[in-house]
């Protein structure tokens, strides 16, 4: 998680919302992104997306059966979706997302019906400082 909190924190730094992603596999980060929406002119462009296509890239295959994903903010529904269809293995996420958060904030993504695959979820990890990154430039942006 301090490897997706280095992204974000490259994210902020780019004028972008600062949320950022590490993709892992066998115990070595394979790929690593932060939210680039602004930049990319892309609204597909979020962390989790960026390193699913690069590892996928990587790997040569879209299924990602081995990875573990960390989030620095509980993933949209979007990216949720992204992350079922890669059919990682599990998503470590920092602080949860009350307005846009899809696995366990305003909707319980993976208990939709029909999934072809579940992965595992673990929250809260490093979660002060992930919030404290994502609260801090909001509270920023409001004061602007």
């Amino acid at each position: 998680m301090a490897a997706a909190l280095d992204e974000a924190r490259r994210g902020l730094a780019a004028g972008e919302v600062p949320i950022g992603a590490v993709l892992v596999i066998g115990g070595r980060i394979v790929a690593r992104a932060f939210n680039q929406p602004i930049g990319a002119v892309d609204p597909t462009a979020h962390a989790e997306v960026l390193v699913l296509r690069d590892a996928a890239r990587q790997a040569g295959n879209y299924r990602l059966t081995d990875a573990t994903v960390y989030v620095t903010v509980e993933p949209c529904l979007m990216c949720v979706g992204a992350l079922v269809h890669a059919r990682v293995h599990e998503v470590v996420y920092g602080a949860a997302e009350p307005k846009t958060g899809a696995l366990v904030s305003t909707a319980r993504a993976l208990d939709t019906p029909g999934l072809n695959h579940r992965f595992v979820v673990t929250g809260g990890v490093l979660e002060e400082e992930c919030r404290d990154l994502i609260q801090g430039f909001f509270r920023e942006k409001r004061q602007l």
